[in-house]
């Protein structure tokens, strides 16, 4: 059994007794409780952990018919990009997508290029050829239904696809 796996189930076992008891816990009982609690959660990835920036920050969003990183959006790519370089063994999709305006295929072909774009720019920290897939959804994937130029800047945009697990 590996090292993580034992000390997560000793913390789940521990957070499950503590759990259980009828009496109060003395302050020395919490304070190990609460750590080892502390372990389990840094035990969950970044990726998986709904409240890490990672998993919060996860698209890059791009200007009409551009396919540049803008500037403000150069610290998501970062912060995305020594992510995974420092885990090597995740593979990820770049999810190209384009606003409602123009054809599918003029679409297609700028999401492909605004997801590409992203790559570039997470290879420059470090992540390797093959760990990020470029795709492109075209226009198929919005995330604002709205008709006007609010909807269509959040439809424009790369999102970084992490395995669920």
């Amino acid at each position: 059994m590996s090292n993580r796996l034992y000390v997560l189930l000793s913390a789940v076992s521990v957070a499950l007794l503590s759990a259980c008891s009828s009496t109060k816990l003395d302050n020395v009982s919490d304070a190990k409780a609460s750590s080892s609690v502390a372990s389990v959660a840094s035990v969950v990835a970044d990726h998986l952990n709904p409240n890490s920036i990672i998993s919060k920050e996860r698209s890059v969003y791009f200007d009409f018919d551009k396919f540049d990183i803008k500037a403000d959006q150069a610290a998501v790519v970062e912060r995305q990009g020594k992510y995974l370089a420092a885990n090597s063994a995740l593979k990820i999709r770049a999810e190209g997508n384009a606003d409602e305006r123009g054809g599918r295929e003029y679409n297609l072909a700028l999401g492909q290029k605004r997801a590409e774009a992203v790559v570039r720019g997470l290879k420059v920290y470090g992540v390797k050829d093959g760990q990020v897939e470029p795709v492109s959804f075209g226009s198929e994937k919005p995330v604002a239904m709205g008709h006007d130029e609010a909807a269509w800047a959040q439809n424009r945009r790369v999102d970084l696809a992490y395995p669920a697990k």
